[in-house]
């Protein structure tokens, strides 16, 4: 059951299927400037899809974030991180941010 206070009034994020249907966790994640006003600009990962899977749209979907925070309640500590910030989970199984990170140039990945 959607806990509704974890990570409440955060907006939308875009999620794919093996975070949210699979439930393999959040193993990368990263925030983009929002497409609108409502997008947190944030998008999760488990880290195991493959560039085909990302380029298919029926393979992720747009999530309110607290939803998110329900299958990972490690990544509520990042979610104040400004556009432009990356986390991928290290060795330690704990989210990290990432320096460098080439992101997607025309939106998301998963979009």
């Amino acid at each position: 059951q959607i806990k509704p206070g974890l990570a409440p009034n955060r907006g939308g994020c875009l999620a794919t299927d093996d975070v949210t249907v699979r439930g393999l966790g959040v193993g990368f994640m990263y925030r983009e400037e929002g497409a609108n006003p409502l997008d947190s600009g944030w998008r999760f990962f488990s880290g195991r899809e493959s560039q085909e899977y990302l380029d298919d749209p029926t393979k992720s979907g747009v999530y309110d974030v607290n939803t998110i925070a329900n299958y990972a309640p490690d990544i509520i500590e990042w979610l104040d991180a400004p556009p432009g910030a990356a986390f991928e989970r290290g060795a330690d199984g704990a989210l990290q941010r990432i320096e460098e990170f080439p992101f997607p140039r025309n939106g998301s990945e998963a979009s």
